[in-house]
């Protein structure tokens, strides 16, 4: 299910009690932690983020929890997943565009994804992350030996 992350105002969950502080001067990522495509896609932002400004938040930690229920979003469905920056948050594939395109020069190879109507973007988006553990099963995030990544994730 999708929701129309533009009805919230920016920085609306500096309003919420329920989410933890966390540094508003980042890139916020909250990211299944259990998911082995997550888990590639958090390894290659950590190589491609040359300026160190992404960080993230699995799922499951208070933070990840948090906001998503604050979006609306279940922390148990496969279609949870967050980018926030700027105090403004973003999901689906739209989402997957901006992070690459704020990582790399290379991220710009996704723009035309930009080009298919919302209802075909989400439905891509949906396919995969409800298929995501059979086709590239399960891993942890957090027990990645990757010392750049562990600096990234938040608890």
């Amino acid at each position: 299910m999708m929701f129309d992350l533009t009805a919230y105002d920016k920085h609306s969950y500096l309003n919420d009690p329920s989410v933890p502080a966390f540094d508003q001067s980042i890139h916020l990522l909250v990211m299944d932690g259990n998911c082995a495509l997550c888990s590639r896609g958090a390894r290659i932002i950590s190589a491609m983020d040359r300026k160190n400004q992404f960080r993230i938040a699995p799922v499951h930690t208070p933070l990840g929890t948090a906001l998503l229920t604050h979006y609306g979003f279940d922390p148990n469905d496969p279609d949870s997943w967050l980018y926030i920056t700027d105090g403004q948050a973003y999901s689906s594939l739209d989402a997957i565009i901006r992070v690459a395109r704020t990582c790399s020069v290379w991220g710009n190879l996704l723009l035309p994804l930009r080009g298919l109507p919302t209802s075909w973007q989400n439905w891509l988006y949906q396919r995969m992350a409800k298929n995501r553990y059979r086709l590239f099963g399960r891993t942890d995030m957090c027990a990645l030996p990757d010392k750049k990544l562990q600096d990234r994730l938040l608890k």
